[in-house]
């Protein structure tokens, strides 16, 4: 009886020691494995997420726009890390420090045109691709301002990305700096004041993008996903 005594208090004080150290460690994790619990799919994309075997799952729907799966919770400065397998024919993304558009974000003419975008989720994205691509680098969907790094101004591409297998994504941002990693090596290295002013904190998105009819259903799945803000 008093060894099992010494052996619960024992446990005790080192799950406790243990959860210490995860605070203070300032990671959080911002999927569960089992639920979609703090995410909310865009108004304006069809895309299907779901949970499939503890990974976030995302399948195209054809005649769909861009679909975002984003976060609840906005975001400004942080520390990004997931993993994440994509189908070698999908282009799909991470939309950081982003939000729906609101009227505040359309031009004159935009505000008279009922298709004008209002609602549709944009600011800086890192692209996810197969290789060999431009994975990694930062785009500005749906911003009007293409590529926010210039690697890919200049048709850039890396192989970085393992295909068809799972790739670790560390995305650091830091005021009007973005860093991006992929399976530990040094993709973009982009200060972009401008983007910074018009989105200097957002959602985290998880894009399906759209596709061309008559091809598909294509997939993307994303696994341990985690933040540390700053």
């Amino acid at each position: 009886m008093k060894s099992f005594v010494h052996i619960a208090l024992a446990a005790i004080a080192l799950f406790h020691g243990t959860s210490s150290a995860f605070a203070e460690d300032g990671w959080k994790s911002l999927f569960d494995g089992e639920t979609l619990e703090g995410w909310k799919r865009d108004d304006l994309g069809k895309a299907e997420y779901t949970v499939v075997d503890g990974t976030i799952h995302g399948k195209t729907v054809e005649g769909s726009p861009n679909t975002f799966l984003a976060s609840e919770q906005e975001y400004g400065d942080f520390e990004l890390e997931f993993e994440v397998k994509v189908h070698d024919q999908l282009n799909s993304g991470c939309q950081i420090r982003s939000r729906g558009k609101t009227e505040a974000d359309l031009t004159e003419e935009q505000r008279k045109n009922k298709n004008s975008g209002l609602g549709r989720f944009h600011g800086p994205q890192v692209e996810i691709e197969a290789s060999p691509g431009q994975s990694g680098y930062v785009y500005g969907e749906a911003t009007g301002r293409g590529w926010l790094s210039p690697e890919p101004k200049n048709n850039a591409a890396h192989s970085h990305m393992n295909n068809g297998e799972w790739n670790r994504f560390r995305i650091v941002a830091r005021g009007a700096r973005i860093q991006t990693w992929i399976n530990g090596e040094q993709i973009a290295d982009l200060t972009d004041e401008g983007i910074y002013k018009t989105h200097p904190k957002g959602r985290i998105g998880l894009q399906v993008h759209s596709i061309k009819e008559g091809t598909g259903p294509f997939d993307v799945a994303w696994r341990n996903i985690r933040i540390r803000e700053h």
